[in-house]
């Protein structure tokens, strides 16, 4: 299948083009047909899948079958990311796909100064992507308006709600038309639960569209396991590392005190490592 057999202006599939991509990927087969057809959805897909084209596509292509009343222009289509760098890589992908068309879009997060997004929000934006916690700070300051958005994304959905955004979540939901005068996205890896409870609430008869097994692995990836003592599991990751000559390693502790821990004892090791988690600031 074709990125044209989807039914995609030319507009987009002229930026789809010029990033070098011929056929879309098993999600974009999937969702893209869905949401154009203006239907709501909820889609399980891992990242790695291309699913942020996969909406940001056909998000684009239904904002101009409608054309608003006046020349201000207003929030038309919201996207919530748990992370700012989740919410800078949606807007990065809005940017390149609706190059060719005449949309503003914002991408707004905390940790960075607030004036700036304001002046760009008052300046006027189609396309909002957003953190739930700093999309509330605009809302309380005034900033932003919420009520004619006509298209919904909740993205990484199940780590929205791993990170305690549900009660947020509710709130913006308060702000927004009712979900049968707004189409709404849910895109999630996984769906506990409470990520099905969230659907009911707030989707209106959605499509259920399923890429990946659950909690499968993406096909690009390896796993090895290593049984090994507690005590010597910190030898063992020194020497495969120095052994392999491996460049880039992302290691996972179950604390942010391991995390320091095990850093120590790599650099004591010979080699080059940091600890990221959530004690350190921004700008760190």
């Amino acid at each position: 299948m074709s990125f044209e057999s989807l039914g995609l202006k030319a507009e987009l599939l002229r930026a789809v083009g010029e990033q070098g991509y011929t056929e879309p990927t098993t999600i974009q087969e999937q969702a893209i047909p869905v949401i154009l057809e203006g239907r709501d959805i909820m889609a399980g897909a891992q990242t790695g899948t291309g699913k942020t084209a996969g909406f940001t596509l056909p998000l684009l292509q239904r904002l101009g079958e409608t054309q608003p009343a006046g020349d201000r222009r207003f929030v038309r289509a919201l996207v919530l990311a748990p992370t700012r760098e989740l919410a800078a890589q949606v807007g990065d992908s809005i940017e390149t796909y609706g190059r060719h068309l005449p949309y503003r879009s914002a991408v707004i997060f905390g940790g960075v100064k607030i004036n700036p997004q304001i002046n760009k929000l008052r300046q006027g934006v189609d396309i909002l992507i957003a953190t739930p916690g700093r999309l509330l700070d605009h809302v309380q300051r005034g900033t932003l308006d919420l009520s004619r958005v006509e298209i919904l994304v909740l993205d990484e959905a199940d780590r929205m709600l791993d990170m305690g955004f549900i009660h947020d979540i509710k709130r913006i939901m308060k702000l927004l038309p009712g979900r049968e005068n707004r189409q709404s996205l849910l895109f999630s890896a996984t769906f506990p639960e409470a990520i099905r409870r969230l659907a009911q609430q707030f989707l209106d008869r959605p499509e259920r569209v399923e890429v990946s097994p659950r909690n499968s692995t993406v096909d690009l990836i390896d796993q090895l396991a290593y049984p090994v003592d507690k005590h010597r599991k910190r030898e063992l990751l020194s020497h495969l590392i120095g052994s392999a000559y491996w460049k880039q390693v992302l290691v996972f502790t179950r604390t942010k005190h391991g995390a320091n821990r095990l850093t120590r004892q790599l650099v004591a090791d010979g080699l080059s490592a940091t600890a990221i988690h959530g004690n350190k600031s921004q700008a760190a």
